[in-house]
């Protein structure tokens, strides 16, 4: 859908004015009070990985040249709170998701479509999170689109 820019970096990857497209989707779930993330990824995919990783390059560079780290800030998942799974064949977004079956266990879980870009306020995964807990069960949003 996103040829030819994503023919050398992952579509989560694409900037959206100042971040790309998986940032989004991780403040969001922050809006949310999501504080486990578990990325399912797979090949060619590392760079989402790097993302979410402490760059301590880039931070000894901005730090010498006087640089506020702040702007990183919301790169930063706490240490615990990021866990990578592989999916190693493109077999749909149910065997992603299974792919994640170990680690989710039996708790409440959300999933993140990153190349579905939806703002709002409050985020939709806050008002989906308060539903769900007004009402338990299984909820799904969906966006018309024209």
């Amino acid at each position: 859908r996103f040829l030819p820019a994503t023919k050398a970096i992952p579509k989560e990857m694409l900037p959206i004015v100042d971040r790309p497209l998986i940032q989004y989707a991780v403040d969001e779930a922050r809006e949310a009070g999501i504080e486990q993330m578990i990325f399912v990824t797979g090949r060619g995919k590392s760079a989402i990985e790097d993302h979410f990783d402490i760059a301590f390059e880039l931070e000894k560079t901005m730090s010498e040249r006087g640089k506020s780290l702040a702007v990183l800030e919301p790169t930063r998942l706490g240490p615990g709170n990021c866990a990578y799974v592989r999916q190693q064949e493109p077999l749909g977004l149910g065997h992603a998701i299974w792919c994640a079956r170990d680690i989710v266990g039996d708790e409440p879980f959300a999933i993140f479509l990153p190349d579905e870009f939806m703002v709002g306020s409050p985020g939709c995964m806050k008002q989906m999170v308060e539903a769900y807990n007004r009402l338990g069960g299984n909820l799904i949003s969906v966006l018309e689109v024209p």
